[in-house]
């Protein structure tokens, strides 16, 4: 929690740069894929500052957003027709299969023992109507390897051992740079989702060639958002959707499915 109070403007991480857009695109058209008609019951858990909220509201959507930061409280508290509250995935207030849709675009990879991850997914099937959509955000395990590629970053030993490590732990302390966090395979991730209840897809979601963006922004200092660059990478990320080798080349995977009764 402490990397999202000291500084780090959550609200902008999904517009400012080019990788942060085709987050948001992707994740915006796998979800509509799935989503059922509006207006249904969406739940936000780790919401943030409401960047998913705001669309899914304008859409029709009715939401509520739980989050543990209280300055994201705030923050979606701005978005009209967006109730909020103050919360942990791990134990939500709301009431047995009230929801029709479930969110966690963020939790699973703040939670970094597998305990904590099994309470947040079965608060989100108890919370979620039998059949309900539900779906679930975790970083790529190698993200931080084609990243730090992308910056430039590995020809420093420090930088390699630290990526070095979370290769093969799977973990980020938090304690430099980034949050702590938890890095997921694809497979680990369905496995997770499958024995919480739910029958879900994986998908990469930047697909295999956001780095590229990012290291071509690094090293122009030009935003690349409108480039013919950006749709070639989000074309690849739709063309890779068939292929689940391509999944480990993604920064995050998204499981999508439905809570069986």
């Amino acid at each position: 929690m402490t990397f999202y109070t000291s500084g780090i403007n959550e609200a902008e991480r999904l517009s400012a740069s080019a990788d942060g857009v085709l987050e948001m695109v992707r994740t915006q058209e796998l979800l509509r894929r799935y989503l059922p008609p509006a207006p249904a019951r969406v739940l936000d858990v780790g919401g943030g500052p409401g960047t998913h909220a705001r669309w899914l509201i304008e859409g029709g959507y009715h939401v509520h957003l739980v989050d543990p930061v209280p300055r994201h409280i705030e923050q979606a508290q701005r978005i009209e027709g967006c109730t909020v509250a103050l919360g942990d995935a791990r134990q939500l207030a709301a009431e047995k299969e009230s929801y029709d849709v479930v969110l966690l675009l963020g939790p699973l990879y703040h939670l970094l023992e597998r305990d904590d991850r099994d309470q947040a997914l079965a608060e989100a099937y108890r919370v979620l109507r039998p059949g309900g959509l539900f779906a679930a955000a975790g970083i790529n395990r190698y993200a931080s390897l084609f990243e730090h590629t992308a910056f430039a970053h590995l020809y420093r030993e420090r930088m390699q051992e630290s990526v070095g490590n979370i290769l093969r732990t799977q973990i980020h302390d938090g304690k430099k740079a980034f949050t702590a966090a938890y890095f997921h395979t694809g497979e680990q991730l369905r496995e997770e989702v499958t024995e919480a209840g739910f029958d879900a897809e994986v998908f990469g979601i930047e697909g295999p060639t956001w780095a590229m963006l990012k290291a071509t922004e690094q090293y122009t200092g030009e935003s690349v958002i409108d480039s013919p660059l950006f749709n070639s990478a989000l074309t690849a990320a739709r063309m890779a959707e068939p292929y689940p080798e391509l999944l480990a080349a993604s920064s995050h995977l998204l499981a999508i499915g439905h809570r069986r009764a």
